[in-house]
């Protein structure tokens, strides 16, 4: 059996300077909703990576607890930390900090971290932990009795996994979006079916990547189970060594709706009063895309836009109050 690895990804740039809040996460209009979303608050979102720099200045306050599925580190099940990089970039693109004076913010910056280490050093990793892990995820409660919201997966492999399969499944009938990276084997053709498990299960929901032009990337994968598009290119996030990084890969889009989806559950469940589905969120983060003009193969429902309804309402409450006023008048 082939082992489950990292979508490949590349490193642009390596740094100490640091934008507030980096591009990625305001082309996805995650500060315009930061209020009404309470900033993701009261979310636990379950990265499924290499790890994560545990004292990291951006990421140390958002980690609620974590798991070590790997050999690394003597297999101790408590050592999570991020021999690698990637773990911490896609935390912090996630769920980073925002605080005065420095530092980064991530697209739910209050929401919580649960680090399960299911990739090595190398970036590679047995299915077997994987499937450890999404469970792990699913049963996990925090001190506060905090469960998971959102199960965050920027890997892939080749081969599907029954075992994989049904622990993808487990976690969505829990109520729990899994949302996976479409992979990065792209060749420009939109009708090219390009699969990495689990992105390729209908089950979860597979993000492809684009450009700050509203360009999909060439390395972004093309298949019928694209669900939508985020910001891929020159992500600016966190990364080891209390350092910041430029990464590129669906690796980097990822997390941005992943962390979009514990913005997306407080101000749905506030507006409907109620607790709601995985298939009522996923439509909630749908109804939040506009589309790109590409074909559905590679940007699915279209580019991440967290204030387009709200946006949408303004104008209606202006259209509501304009013909009131007309009304009236006559």
């Amino acid at each position: 059996m082939e082992k489950i690895h990292l979508i490949p990804y590349r490193i642009e740039d390596i740094t100490s300077a640091v934008p507030q809040i980096p591009e990625g996460v305001r082309m996805i209009q995650a500060p315009e909703v930061w209020g009404q979303a309470a900033y993701g608050r009261g979310n636990v979102i379950a990265v499924l990576d290499t790890g994560c720099q545990v004292d990291h200045p951006d990421l140390k306050e958002r980690i609620i607890d974590g798991r070590n599925f790997t050999s690394d580190f003597g297999g101790d099940p408590a050592n999570f930390d991020d021999n690698n990089g990637h773990g911490t970039h896609v935390a912090g693109t996630a769920a980073a900090s925002l605080k005065e004076g420095g530092g980064i913010a991530g697209v739910a910056p209050n929401a919580d971290l649960l680090i399960l280490k299911v990739l090595t050093g190398s970036g590679s990793g047995e299915y077997a932990g994987i499937i450890d892990g999404i469970h792990y995820a699913v049963d996990w409660r925090g001190p506060k009795g905090e469960r998971t919201s959102v199960i965050s997966m920027s890997l892939g492999g080749p081969e599907d996994i029954p075992e994989l399969y049904e622990a993808v499944k487990r976690a969505v009938d829990a109520g729990i979006p899994v949302v996976c990276a479409a992979g990065n084997e792209g060749d420009d053709s939109p009708q090219t079916d390009e699969f990495a498990y689990p992105g390729a299960y209908g089950e979860v929901i597979q993000v492809g990547a684009v450009d700050f032009s509203r360009k999909i990337a060439p390395f972004s994968n093309t298949n019928n189970e694209i669900d939508l598009v985020a910001p891929g290119m020159n992500i600016y996030s966190a990364y080891p060594g209390g350092k910041y990084a430029s990464l590129s890969g669906t690796s980097m889009a990822t997390p941005h709706v992943s962390g979009a989806l514990a913005l997306i559950k407080n101000i749905a469940e506030k507006q409907f009063q109620r607790e709601l589905t995985e298939a009522e969120l996923y439509a909630q983060l749908v109804r939040r895309t506009v589309s790109l003009g590409y074909p559905k193969t590679a940007e699915g429902n279209g580019l991440l836009a967290l204030d387009i309804l709200q946006k949408d309402e303004r104008l209606l409450e202006l259209f509501n109050s304009s013909a009131a006023k007309k009304s009236t008048e006559e």
